[in-house]
């Protein structure tokens, strides 16, 4: 993690002078662009055509994809380009959140709240599900940027407040709290907390980490496909897991 890095992105994209009331005037979602040049300042590695398809980053030995989300969105390309370059995946998680509201009709911009849910990097496990298939390719690497951001919405949902069914405008990184990276298999051990027994349950895995059940039952799926960790039987409804031998 380089902070003085992702500074100078961040006041190329957004300007250090850039007010509230420019919101909006970039073409490209402003956390994309942003991560676009932390992770490539030379603009010249940018967009680049390979493979008939664009790559957001090439460096001229490796391919960085920035995805907000809909991983399945790059199976196709990850065929494409795995099959001869290294690809790393980024995909941003807010971290500590602030909720900005835009009133369509008169742009008038609420005050800022915080948001009371903090983001963590188990968030990711429900996009690499979508591209379970190519977690095993030894060319493939994924970076989650956990940051701190404000996130501007529109009032326009259909609940009287005009916030339930709203849409995201934008978000704008305040500052980069963390970055979880995973490059070999042996990295997903950083998702199970020391706490842990040697044999778990995805309740335990929950507990432990405060994630939702569902996101644990999630993490071990992915987990044991990755042969991190391995089934050795069933504590009632719940599958008993423990770390896999070879990685103990």
């Amino acid at each position: 993690m380089n902070e003085k890095r992702f500074e100078e992105a961040k006041n190329k994209v957004i300007g250090m002078r850039r007010t509230r009331d420019g919101i909006g005037t970039l073409q490209e979602k402003t956390v994309h662009a942003i991560l676009k040049n932390y992770y490539a300042p030379d603009p010249a590695m940018h967009e680049v055509s390979l493979q008939n398809y664009v790559a957001d980053i090439y460096t001229g030995e490796e391919i960085i994809e920035i995805q907000n989300g809909n991983f399945y969105k790059i199976r196709s390309k990850l065929e494409a380009f795995l099959e001869e370059y290294p690809v790393t995946v980024v995909y941003p998680i807010p971290h500590t959140k602030w909720l900005i509201w835009i009133d369509e009709v008169t742009g008038e911009l609420s005050k800022k709240r915080k948001s009371p849910v903090t983001g963590n990097a188990y968030l990711a496990f429900n996009e690499l599900y979508r591209i379970k298939p190519y977690l095993k390719n030894a060319n493939l690497k994924f970076c989650f940027p956990l940051m701190d951001v404000e996130e501007y919405r529109l009032l326009n949902g259909w609940s009287s407040d005009k916030k339930k069914g709203s849409c995201r405008h934008d978000r704008i990184p305040v500052a980069l709290f963390e970055e979880v990276i995973i490059e070999r298999k042996e990295d997903y051990l950083q998702f199970l907390p020391y706490e842990l027994p040697p044999e778990f349950t995805s309740a335990d895995l929950a507990k432990k980490a405060k994630i939702p059940l569902k996101t644990a039952n999630l993490v071990l799926n992915i987990l044991h496909f990755m042969e991190v960790v391995k089934r050795i039987g069933k504590s009632g409804r719940f599958f008993l897991y423990k770390i896999a031998d070879d990685l103990d």
